[in-house]
């Protein structure tokens, strides 16, 4: 899983990030979501290493990355990305974020757009934002509720369940239900065993709330001008652009095809391309 890419643990914002590394020129950032770690881009990291410095953190709480009790919060995760590219002296970068991660893309724009060159995000939302309306027309994902409780239900729950319940989600994510790679979906197993990986990984969802808050606010500023691209996948599909068509002056849109949500798995050649499109200008 490792073979091509250096993994550096890095101190930024009182925690230590775990990132894989690979390439030189432009940095490039990129954020996956849940249940990933960085291991979710390893299909495209090579090919986008050709021509950008490709930076994969582990998200704070997820894998190697440190599990605190607290700064789940939009505002903190963007912070956390903006102090890995300053200590790694880099930026602006391009951003690329994926589920939770498109929200922390947008957010790491809004609250430090001197560090963020070119910005694309996909298969997630921005909190409650118009435009999602019919993604969510029968309500949130059952998933949400369940993770976000109180008092550990969700870990006290899964501990000792985690393969299984994650490869529901694995399967659920990919056109067809095909799954993914043997290599990849135990990497992803491994990183949320036990009853501390739980939590941390659900932490993300018991913030939901108060970080739907914070995107209502950014999203009252003025719109920033960093040209940005919605990619829709099959499941959250044209959802994330159509929130943001209304609160970002440069965007532009595409679709990957033949794909459910796990796009830099599924259909790497073609998000390749279509970031590479993008970063180029």
């Amino acid at each position: 899983m490792t073979n091509g890419y250096q993994l550096r643990d890095v101190a930024a914002n009182t925690i230590t990030i775990r990132v894989a590394l690979a390439g030189d020129g432009p940095p490039l950032l990129l954020l996956h979501g849940w249940p990933h770690t960085w291991a979710l881009w390893h299909s495209v990291m090579p090919a986008l290493a050709r021509s950008h410095r490709v930076i994969a953190p582990d998200l704070r709480g997820i894998g190697a990355t440190t599990r605190p009790d607290d700064g789940y919060d939009l505002h903190t995760l963007a912070d956390d990305a903006a102090a890995l590219l300053h200590a790694l002296g880099a930026g602006p970068a391009g951003v690329v974020g994926i589920d939770l991660g498109a929200s922390v893309a947008w957010m790491l724009a809004v609250r430090h757009p001197e560090r963020v060159g070119r910005l694309a995000i996909m298969e997630g939302l921005l909190g409650r934002l118009p435009g999602a309306e019919r993604f969510l027309a029968a309500g949130p994902p059952w998933w949400f509720g369940f993770h976000a409780a109180p008092g550990g239900l969700a870990e006290t729950v899964l501990e000792g369940h985690e393969a299984e319940y994650l490869d529901w989600f694995l399967r659920a994510g990919t056109a067809g239900g095909r799954g993914v790679d043997r290599a990849t979906r135990d990497a992803f197993v491994d990183a949320y065993r036990g009853r501390d990986a739980l939590r941390g990984g659900f932490a993300h969802y018991r913030a939901l709330a108060a970080n739907a808050e914070l995107v209502a606010a950014a999203a009252a500023l003025p719109r920033p001008a960093i040209p940005t691209l919605a990619i829709a996948g099959g499941v959250v599909g044209d959802a994330l652009a159509r929130q943001l068509r209304p609160i970002t002056a440069d965007l532009t849109t595409a679709t990957i095809q033949d794909c459910g949500h796990l796009i830099p798995l599924e259909q790497p050649d073609a998000l390749v391309a279509a970031l590479t499109r993008h970063l180029a200008g």
